[in-house]
């Protein structure tokens, strides 16, 4: 189990639907150095090259909206999540939109190709979809479906030209089995989304259960749900939180989330678990923010919790 932590920041938003994630992960740092805090300094910091200039021009992939691009920054991420392993630190992504996601998942099948990998994904979104369902065309409603290799051809709508479908298959990496998969306040879904969550029985602990239940047994089950797991991957949108307590500085707010402390328990509970070996943050868009840069200062007062926790003390 590393104590060593290191950042790498992706500012992509090829995924994203709406503008302004890119500028989310300098919106943290920004508190950071109003807070005159030395998280960023203490810490090995990669910034990624990324693809974002190509918004500037259409995409001819309606259905899977700049893929082309999305392969690079997939790719990008991956061979920087695998040389962060290889060195024995603990990867701490700072992202875009979510749609990053899928390529840490690449990442750590490069570097343990044989392992069985859990997720726990903090989310208020699902993104199951495919191109056969997408009703946007946006990528980062579709990365967990690159994980599992799924194509929901049972529920498909869209007819989805060829050179779109092998970009898509190129995108995956089909590395997670669903039964690995745990949501956590998961709540805005399509029907499409819900019918592979029923299929492959994928547990979503709504915000509900877990307030009934308490942290601290959800997080007893998590362990044991994912026991036989290698390694796990925990990836945290900010709009699993209640954007009235946070704010709504994020693409796609939905009302009735976690509250801030139990977003900061789980996170911090699920670092206490050895196998956990990667954390990821997306979805801060400062652009949006009602509240100045009220989910910005979230985020970072999550991640100076976590990066002054016991799990990263050397």
């Amino acid at each position: 189990m590393s104590s060593f932590l290191s950042f790498i920041i992706n500012k992509s938003e090829l995924g994203a639907g709406t503008r302004g994630a890119s500028l989310g992960p300098e919106a943290i740092q920004v508190v950071a150095r109003k807070k005159k805090s030395n998280v960023f300094s203490t810490h090995p910091t990669h910034v990624l090259p990324h693809l974002n200039d190509l918004l500037d021009g259409p995409t001819e992939h309606e259905f899977a909206k700049y893929i082309e691009g999305m392969h690079h920054v997939y790719e990008t991420i991956a061979c920087q999540i695998k040389n962060t392993l290889e060195k024995d630190y603990f990867p701490f992504v700072l992202a875009g939109d979510h749609s990053s996601a899928g390529g840490t998942i690449k990442g750590i099948k490069y570097t343990y190709p044989h392992a069985k990998l859990g997720v726990v994904w903090i989310d208020a979104h699902a993104d199951l979809h495919t191109p056969l369902t997408t009703p946007s065309g946006n990528l980062h409603g579709m990365p967990l479906a690159t994980a599992l290799g799924v194509e929901n051809v049972e529920m498909g709508k869209n007819k989805v030209p060829q050179k779109t479908i092998d970009c898509w298959n190129d995108l995956k990496s089909n590395f997670l089995q669903p039964e690995n998969l745990i949501y956590l306040g998961v709540r805005d879904t399509e029907l499409e989304e819900n019918f592979l969550i029923s299929q492959l029985n994928i547990k979503n602990y709504k915000v509900e259960e877990l307030t009934q239940k308490g942290v601290n047994a959800v997080l007893t089950e998590i362990e044991e749900r994912l026991k036989e797991c290698d390694i796990i991957y925990v990836s945290f949108d900010v709009d699993s939180m209640d954007p009235e307590e946070t704010s709504y500085g994020t693409g796609t707010p939905v009302a009735k989330g976690l509250s801030i402390t139990q977003a900061e328990s789980l996170l911090l509970g699920l670092l206490q678990n050895p196998k956990t070996q990667l954390l990821e943050f997306v979805e801060v868009n400062p652009c949006l923010d009602n509240k100045v840069n009220r989910m910005a200062e979230v985020a970072f007062s999550l991640i100076e919790k976590i990066t002054t926790s016991k799990r990263f003390q050397k």
